[in-house]
């Protein structure tokens, strides 16, 4: 009987003296920030893999973490609208993907760190002094290093040698592409193929700009990153693959949907790097003190089952250099 008193009055001190800790553990604070996108919401197993790097760093939605997410879902007039709904809210960092949606961040606060997870020249397009010193409440990935355009397009010339005509669709709307295209063509013409660019503005008219590309000539399509063409990117690779028109693009998905060649900054690695400034940033580093990271890991993709439907034939060289290949 005693021992039986001793042993509840020693489980009751150490529930009393657990108690006690719990309640002197400081509740741990939970920080808000934003996210803007140009695009559609993710599926939920995106996102779970999309913030894999920031749970690694010790931040977790739901947890000590709360974020605001906004999309536009393909309509870019949106982003400023959305930016300022955002900055009402009052979030520490805002977390932009691309250009368009950074640009509206930016003219909706001065104060509030902004962290762009892609930009395609930060510098042009005003949204940092310089990539080595941001200089004012933005910084982020950029996209694009030197040379990126001219290595995609040799590897199209690599795939489809005979290919001396390259249409390419261009959304006028892209701040990057307006600001890029000169250089653009020169890429081109370094490579001795002549571009045939066709302007699209909305979703209804993707197939007979694909259509007009080939009726012009056109041996390949190259389909770079937009949102517009991201979200009808289904329409568009249907439409390629009806004119028998062998496709570079900007990213698994498009390959998914039935391009044959994609050549793309690792998203992996860019979004590990993109957490890392978010972290710094949530423990007070300022975005103008934290240099604008550009891509240093490419990752090369070839569709097997697209090459085939066309009648490709893929070279081993190129078959061995793939990081992925899709059968």
């Amino acid at each position: 009987m005693m021992e039986r008193r001793r042993f509840i009055g020693a489980v009751a001190c150490a529930l009393l003296a657990t108690g006690s800790a719990a309640r002197a553990q400081p509740k741990q604070r939970v920080r808000q920030i934003a996210f803007l996108s140009p695009g559609e919401p993710y599926p939920p197993e995106q996102v779970r893999e999309f913030w894999a790097p920031a749970r690694e760093l010790g931040w977790i939605e739901g947890q000590n973490l709360l974020v605001h997410y906004r999309y536009a879902s393909g309509r870019l007039e949106l982003l400023p609208s959305l930016a300022e709904e955002l900055v009402r809210l009052k979030p520490e960092i805002i977390v932009t993907q691309g250009s368009d949606a950074t640009l509206a961040a930016k003219a909706a606060t001065s104060s509030i760190p902004i962290i762009f997870q892609s930009s395609g020249d930060p510098v042009g397009l005003g949204l940092v002094a310089s990539l080595a010193r941001p200089g004012g409440n933005i910084t982020g990935l950029s996209v694009v290093s030197q040379g990126i355009d001219a290595k995609r397009l040799s590897l199209l010339r690599e795939l489809v040698p005979g290919a001396q005509r390259v249409g390419e669709l261009i959304n006028p709307g892209n701040a990057f592409v307006r600001k890029s295209q000169l250089e653009y063509e020169q890429a081109y013409r370094s490579l001795g193929l002549s571009p045939i660019f066709v302007d699209v503005t909305a979703a209804g008219e993707l197939e007979n700009a694909v259509q007009d590309i080939a009726r012009r000539g056109a041996q390949a399509l190259v389909v770079r990153s937009d949102v517009l063409f991201y979200v009808n990117r289904d329409a568009i690779m249907r439409a390629a693959l009806k004119h028998s028109l062998p496709t570079l693009v900007g990213g698994r998905p498009y390959l998914e949907a039935g391009a044959l060649l994609s050549y793309t900054p690792d998203l992996m690695e860019q979004n590990r790097r993109l957490f890392g400034l978010l972290d710094k940033v949530l423990r007070g580093a300022k975005p103008a003190d934290l240099p604008v990271e550009q891509p240093s890991k490419f990752v090369l993709e070839i569709n097997l089952k697209t090459a085939k439907a066309l009648g490709v034939s893929v070279p081993q060289p190129l078959l061995l250099r793939a990081d992925e290949v899709i059968q």
